[in-house]
């Protein structure tokens, strides 16, 4: 896969990160800020620096795990917040993770990956899920590049990969989007 660890390493190392809004995406402050159940067994793949772990953790959230292939995001967010258990911080390939959630929160991963990866994805995502396990976020909702990342896509695409292994209680083009992503974003929230 052209998307290794050492692509991402680099670009960290090179500060090449515009995908990286150095704070939580509104729309999932806003989702994360309407959650009960601080025990909730959460998920952020392809987490890069991750605010949006932070944020969890700093609310009483302490059940939210990271995975990345890189390791210096990780390593970012242990610098941000110290308490952070390092045993929730996953460096690994999403691919390989085998532990069951409650929720998956989907921010910039879907993009990275290559597009051939997108059913492998929802498959994924349906076995990392428990019953009733819910994968909420964002994906972009625009035509960008075809040969790196971001990849961009459209709602009637991600119907097809997500219809045969979730119930879509929401797939609508996002009202809170950061500045850089209005109308360019669709907010998800699936159930397994």
């Amino acid at each position: 896969m052209k998307f290794s660890e050492a692509f991402w390493e680099k670009k960290y190392t090179n500060n090449k990160i515009g995908w990286d809004l150095g704070e939580v995406s509104p729309p999932l402050k806003t989702y994360f800020d309407q959650l009960i159940n601080k025990n909730l067994k959460i998920l952020i793949p392809g987490g890069g620096n991750s605010y949006e772990a932070e944020y969890l953790f700093n609310n009483g959230f302490k059940n939210v795990y990271v995975v990345d292939v890189s390791k210096i995001p990780l390593e970012n967010l242990k610098k941000r917040a110290p308490a952070f258990p390092s045993e929730q911080l996953i460096h690994a390939n999403f691919f390989d993770v085998e532990t069951t959630f409650d929720l998956v929160i989907e921010q910039t991963f879907f993009c990275a990956i290559d597009p051939l990866l997108r059913e492998k994805y929802a498959l994924k995502m349906h076995h990392l899920l428990r019953a009733k396990g819910k994968l909420v976020g964002l994906l972009f909702d625009a035509k960008l590049n075809e040969d790196h990342p971001p990849f961009g896509g459209s709602k009637k695409e991600y119907l097809n990969y997500f219809k045969p292994f979730f119930k879509i209680q929401k797939m609508d083009s996002c009202y809170n989007s950061y500045p850089n992503r209005v109308e360019m974003e669709l907010f998800i929230k699936l159930e397994k």
